[in-house]
């Protein structure tokens, strides 16, 4: 057994900086190089969740964060083991969302040596730090720890995204004589009073404004339902927004920005607040929102105003133009608008200085021919042209809402079941329930973030549904599930292969070849993990689905439950 004195080194350093800031779960696989970050974890009581590929750990790590709201901690071994989780890390740099990535490199002094050493990389460092928000090779175990501290501080106080620290291993295995940085707060953009009087001001003149919520304005769900209320103002989101506030709520448009109706109206608004999204294509299918000839490129008579709050302000501009620019956290900027327009916490609708009612300052209730439920109302008439809600994507999501109830979190994947389903066909109460990512479209993401979200939640209700070639890049994590106890439904829909991309190959004038593939029998492959399988048809969903669904979520092991489309 070793002493403490042995044991006070570089893992340590790191391990204790990380329980200080609040970890206590990471993901990852034990490998020769990273075992002194393994060595301290049971001491500092966090627990280590072992998938069966690093991408699969950098994805639990993901759907980890979605529901607990604690960044996701990804340790890695060198080389093959932190090349592996950089697909993850990439998503979650697209997505905007914070993951600490720790790996062993190289000792000091044999950096580009190529000497042949195990899992020799010529650079992780300076490779991984272009795909993410930084990458740093610390030098002593001191430098390690503060890097930990530095990059939870960035997490909370600017836009989120993955970040690196490499610990040679010399520091990894070598003493630390310091102590554990104490946990800091980051620098948040400073709000400008002048910025919140102009948004104030455009608003009060408003007679038809819509808002758009992104990713960015996930922490900020309160603040925007009050705001919505006292303007009286629809909301539609991004799938990366989806749930921030309730989609049964009267003024909800839901998800549903890549709608040309949604989209119609986004250009009619007068008033357009836009926050926390930079108004990708990923969400936006070819279209536009606002009033805008092209993208980035204003209709100038529309006379439409557009406020936009970010807290980067490299995306304040991106996809439309702003007239009002809020470099600021979402929840502080909406504070502070709402308090300049006399917004109480008490109500949505607070009388103002000249004894008016709110709603009917902003010229949006009484006052307007059209109330924002009654917009909401004419534009959700349209969804039928918009959407084809009978699709088997947006059927079996609804038969798995109705098994598994209201509060269900649902994980997808770069399937036609989740972008053609899911994002659309679940109604979501709240920021945690849709498990996706829209902008990097990565296959494999599905079923590890599902157990990453029962990791962080055990009691929520927690279902993965997918395509069958999404399965299959990460088909291996439902043993991981089992390993763990996990309870949680696999719904594979399975139509052959790759549909979506056969699709596009006859639209190109293309004979369909590489897209039809073989599968195994999924049921079975489930109980061959320990789990539990279900085949069900296409035309059987309608009564077996849910039960299966509430069968699933009372068992100890998970179940694949294999939908054959059109077999």
């Amino acid at each position: 057994m070793s002493t403490e004195q042995n044991v006070r080194n570089g893992g340590r350093a790191v391990v204790a900086t990380l329980a200080a800031h609040g970890v206590d779960t990471i993901f990852g696989i034990p490998g020769t190089h990273n075992l002194e970050f393994y060595r301290h974890l049971p001491e500092f009581g966090i627990r280590a969740v072992t998938p069966r590929h690093e991408q699969g750990a950098g994805y639990g790590a993901d759907g980890y964060f979605l529901v607990s709201g604690k960044p996701g901690v990804v340790i890695t071994t060198s080389g093959p083991g932190l090349t592996n989780v950089i697909t993850a890390a990439a998503t979650a740099y697209a997505e905007s969302r914070p993951m600490l990535i720790l790996s062993p490199g190289v000792p000091t002094g044999f950096e580009r040596a190529d000497v042949g050493m195990l899992h020799e990389t010529k650079d992780s460092s300076g490779a991984v730090g272009h795909l993410l928000v930084s990458s740093q090779r610390t030098r002593t175990a001191e430098g390690a720890a503060q890097a930990v501290a530095e990059a939870f501080a960035m997490f909370d106080s600017a836009r989120p995204g993955p970040v690196h620290i490499e610990v040679p291993l010399d520091v990894l295995e070598g003493a630390w004589n310091g102590s554990v940085p104490v946990p800091f707060a980051g620098r948040r953009p400073g709000l400008d009073d002048h910025v919140v009087s102009r948004a104030a001001e455009a608003i009060r003149a408003a007679k038809r404004p819509l808002i758009i919520a992104g990713g960015g304005a996930r922490g900020a769900h309160a603040e925007v339902a009050r705001l919505i209320e006292a303007l009286d103002a629809p909301l539609a989101t991004t799938a990366n927004g989806k749930g921030i506030v309730s989609e049964t709520h009267l003024l909800s448009l839901g998800s549903n920005v890549r709608f040309p109706s949604v989209q119609a109206e986004s250009a009619a608004a007068d008033v357009l607040i836009v926050l926390g999204s930079e108004l990708a294509d990923s969400d936006l299918w070819g279209g536009v929102i606002g009033a805008q000839t092209s993208i980035g490129v204003r209709d100038e008579s529309a006379g439409q105003t557009v406020i936009r709050c970010d807290i980067d302000p490299d995306q304040l501009n991106k996809n439309l133009p702003g007239d009002v620019l809020a470099c600021a956290d979402t929840s502080e900027f909406l504070t502070a608008l709402m308090n300049a327009l006399g917004i109480g916490n008490d109500s949505a609708a607070s009388a103002n200085d000249d004894g008016t009612d709110s709603s009917e300052r902003h010229g949006s209730a009484a006052s307007a021919k059209e109330s924002g439920a009654d917009r909401v109302a004419r534009i959700r008439e349209t969804w039928a042209t918009d959407f084809d809600f009978d699709a088997i994507g947006a059927r079996v999501t609804r038969l798995v809402e109705a098994g598994a109830g209201s509060t269900v979190v649902i994980s997808g994947d770069s399937s036609q079941v989740t972008y053609d389903g899911t994002v659309h066909a679940l109604t979501a109460s709240t920021p945690d329930q849709l498990l996706y990512m829209p902008g990097f479209a990565t296959l494999g993401y599905g079923i590890p973030a599902a157990l990453g979200a029962k990791v962080a939640d055990p009691e929520r209700p927690v279902v993965c549904i997918l395509g069958d070639g999404a399965a299959m890049f990460s088909i291996q994590e439902l043993m991981t599930a089992a390993e763990l106890g996990l309870g949680i439904p696999f719904v594979i829909v399975d139509n052959g292969g790759y549909a979506e991309i056969e699709g596009q190959m006859v639209e190109r004038n293309i004979e369909p070849f590489a897209v039809r593939l073989a599968r195994p029998d999924f049921a079975k492959l489930g109980e061959s993990m320990g789990g539990a399988g279900v085949t069900i048809a296409e035309a059987d969903i309608n009564s077996a689905l849910p039960q299966a669904i509430a069968e699933a979520l009372d068992r100890t092991v998970p179940t694949a439950i294999h939908i054959t489309v059109g077999h």
